[in-house]
């Protein structure tokens, strides 16, 4: 801004009609907002879909992303405010990048969290990369969290309606990422907010629901999209107590995740059994007391930082950690150790900590966000 260039909306010195912006379009109201805003300001915007599957079922299935109806509307709404819009067929990299290991995760006993893997591995690497290579000045996405300037530069933080909040899906976004990437509807109240604006520009998706689920995993029925990923998968086994006393059977490790209570098939017992632990190797599923399911100490890896210093710089950092998307910030210690890993210390116990979810590391004084890493069995 030396030569006097006012910032525009997107945090650059230059006018939005030369400022290049690129939109991943999802097909639904969010993205469309945010492309269609963009494109009333005034900026270059180019629409871009990908296309990540398209498994006969899914295409029909409502909620669903990224497949035949969501294409068709992501088009439209292009063409309505007459900007660019491409489809990139991404179903290959999605792939091997997100369902195959969805599967080998869930395989292993793990509670994978795919939405990340994919933000993480197509939509803000391949995709990112693709609007570098379009000579775009950044990406926008229709995501609920926010991006704020702050002494050392770009930071994450959590968007200002907390129930629409996606900070524990986008904790891996690097500082490079995050400082191409823009979230123009973090700041809004509420999703009313944001149906609001694509009444405003008279989108034909203003009142399209919300996706749902998994995207690639039908009705929420994980086990049948593993068992048609991996067949075989779904070997009988036992079910046993703490103690490795046989109370009953099960017919494949992948139909249970850690804290599961019902669905066990194993009634007439005076107190209620949880799943406690999942033992692959040997196709048994471990059930105990309630109390078994809690702990205060969770080891963390592949951790992505995004403090000003560095995580080694202090023996501890106190903060606020997420073990699932749907609970709130606890209070935390992180231990960092020499090899990039940690020890996340919980200052009360949580229940049904599930190895393969994502631990996110969020400012106690704050709404900043400093990352997180992946919860993995130590």
């Amino acid at each position: 801004m030396a030569d006097g260039t006012p910032l525009n909306s997107l945090g650059f010195a230059k006018p939005p009609s030369e400022t290049r912006v690129v939109v991943a379009m999802s097909g639904g109201v969010d993205s469309s907002v945010v492309a269609a805003e963009l494109a009333a300001e005034g900026y270059d915007v180019v629409g871009v879909t990908l296309q990540l599957y398209d498994h006969g079922a899914a295409l029909a299935k409502k909620g669903a992303c990224c497949a035949g109806q969501d294409i068709h509307d992501a088009r439209r709404v292009a063409e309505a405010m007459g900007f660019p819009h491409y489809v990139l067929d991404y179903e290959n990299i999605f792939k091997d990048a997100v369902i195959d290991e969805f599967a080998d995760s869930y395989l292993a006993g793990a509670t994978p969290v795919p939405c990340i893997r994919c933000n993480e591995r197509v939509k803000f690497k391949d995709l990112l990369a693709t609007a570098r290579d379009l000579n775009a000045d950044c990406m926008a996405t229709g995501h609920y969290i926010q991006r704020k300037m702050g002494t050392g530069g770009a930071e994450l933080h959590s968007a200002a309606d907390s129930a629409r909040d996606q900070s524990y899906f986008l904790f891996s976004t690097t500082q490079e990422q995050l400082d191409f990437l823009r979230f123009p509807l973090g700041h809004l109240p509420n999703k009313d907010a944001t149906r609001a604006l694509a009444q405003k520009h008279g989108l034909a998706v203003a009142d399209k629901p919300d996706s749902q689920d998994i995207c690639f995993v039908p009705n929420g029925n994980y086990a049948a999209v593993i068992e048609k990923l991996r067949p075989g998968a779904a070997e009988p086994g036992e079910i046993v107590d703490m103690d490795g006393r046989v109370l009953g059977h099960h017919q494949g490790v992948i139909h249970y995740t850690i804290g599961q209570r019902r669905g066990l098939g194993i009634g007439g017992l005076a107190d209620p059994l949880y799943v406690v632990k999942l033992d692959v190797d040997n196709r048994q599923v471990i059930v105990g007391p309630k109390e078994a399911l809690s702990t205060r100490h969770i080891p963390v890896r592949e951790i992505n930082w995004l403090g000003d210093t560095p995580l080694n710089s202090a023996p501890q950092w106190e903060v606020l950690v997420k073990v699932r998307s749907t609970r709130p910030p606890r209070p935390a210690i992180i231990h960092p150790n020499p090899d990039g890993t940690a020890m996340v210390e919980l200052l009360t116990p949580e229940e049904g900590v599930s190895p393969g979810q994502a631990c996110v590391f969020y400012d106690p004084d704050s709404s900043r966000i400093f990352g997180g890493g992946w919860i993995w069995k130590g």
